[in-house]
């Protein structure tokens, strides 16, 4: 069948028309567990409890994933499986021989979603590099692969005015666009604040002055952009990330604070990864409320070695300690610690 994007998908769902095999992946982890639920919701209706089977990928055992793709559904058109984080760099190649050749004989009957929230699939790279290739490859030639990366202001602007539109109220596309570059590109963040603008402007046009109000500035995504250049040796998106970070007047302490706490949960997920540890170890273990943080904490830390790690937060604590104790320009300083951090031995 072939690669595709979420939107090719969802106008699919919408007639009605499913696949039998989905692999879905991408820094956008929001996005990419929207787009499962939606294609489940599609298979099974509100029938979940009958008809859908979530297995975890460090612990798939194939004889049973294989029973499950023969069961007949409950209460429902299709029998669906839900298959995340199977990393095929961490299973026995015989593992994934035998999940491929399962892959082959998969019954019109049932749905099999593969998701990836918990680690970086690409390694910092352009491609998919690794024995995933593997998987990727047949799921193209024999089912739909989507990957869900970050959209940019630009694209969320439209479908920004279209929902305020639908609410009866009216925002130009610049200020659409601001909307979207305030709450981060989240696409949660900016139904929430859509909901609260159009109550505010009650059927008038949504100025800038009315975002300024109310919308809070974020600077998270940036701060993770960031950190993710880092991960993958990224030079040009690194120093563009702090670039943009510097533009919002951010407290130069505020922003340095920020980034070794990025990179703390990096390490974070790094020895929870050595240790055997699963996302929701973590989560349980330093009561996260939310797991975005650190699925992708999981992810980007991936592709890093814990003494890297380690040098890069080293370096951030040195630098902390220049910014209290110098007058020297905290840009400057920043950006020497920045370069430092890019030239860290994996």
């Amino acid at each position: 069948m072939a690669l595709t994007d979420a939107k090719a998908i969802t106008a699919q769902l919408k007639k009605g028309e499913l696949q039998n095999l989905y692999y879905i992946y991408g820094q956008n982890v929001s996005g990419v567990e929207l787009l499962t639920k939606s294609i489940i919701r599609t298979a099974v209706g509100d029938n979940e409890e009958f008809a859908l089977n979530k297995l975890s990928g460090k612990e798939l055992n194939v004889s049973d994933f294989r029973d499950m793709t023969e069961m007949m559904p409950m209460m429902s058109e299709y029998n669906c499986i839900l298959v995340n984080d199977y990393n095929c760099d961490e299973q026995r190649e015989e593992t994934t021989k035998q999940l491929i050749e399962a892959l082959k004989e998969i019954p019109p009957q049932t749905v099999v979603i593969f998701n990836v929230t918990g680690f970086d699939i690409k390694n910092g790279r352009k491609t998919i590099t690794g024995k995933n290739k593997k998987l990727v490859d047949f799921v193209t030639k024999n089912g739909i692969v989507c990957e869900q990366g970050i959209r940019t202001p630009a694209q969320l602007a439209k479908e920004i005015a279209a929902k305020v539109s639908a609410r009866g109220g009216m925002i130009s596309i610049a200020n659409a666009q601001e909307l979207a570059s305030m709450c981060l590109s989240d696409t949660l963040m900016i139904n929430n604040e859509i909901d609260k603008l159009c109550a505010y402007a009650d059927g008038r046009e949504i100025t800038s002055a009315m975002l300024h109000e109310l919308v809070p500035q974020q600077s998270d995504i940036t701060v993770y952009n960031l950190s993710a250049a880092v991960c993958a040796f990224n030079r040009k998106a690194a120093f563009d990330a702090l670039d943009e970070l510097m533009a919002q007047r951010i407290n130069r302490g505020i922003i340095l604070g920020t980034i070794t706490n990025s990179f703390l949960e990096l390490y974070r997920a790094a020895c929870a990864r050595k240790s055997g540890k699963s996302i929701p170890d973590v989560m349980k273990d330093f009561d996260y409320k939310r797991d975005f943080s650190v699925k992708n904490a999981f992810r980007n830390s991936s592709g890093m070695s814990i003494k890297r790690l380690r040098a890069c937060i080293a370096i951030l604590r040195d630098t902390a300690a220049q910014l209290n104790s110098t007058s020297a320009d905290e840009k400057i300083m920043l950006e020497e610690a920045l370069t430092k951090m890019l030239m860290t031995k994996n």
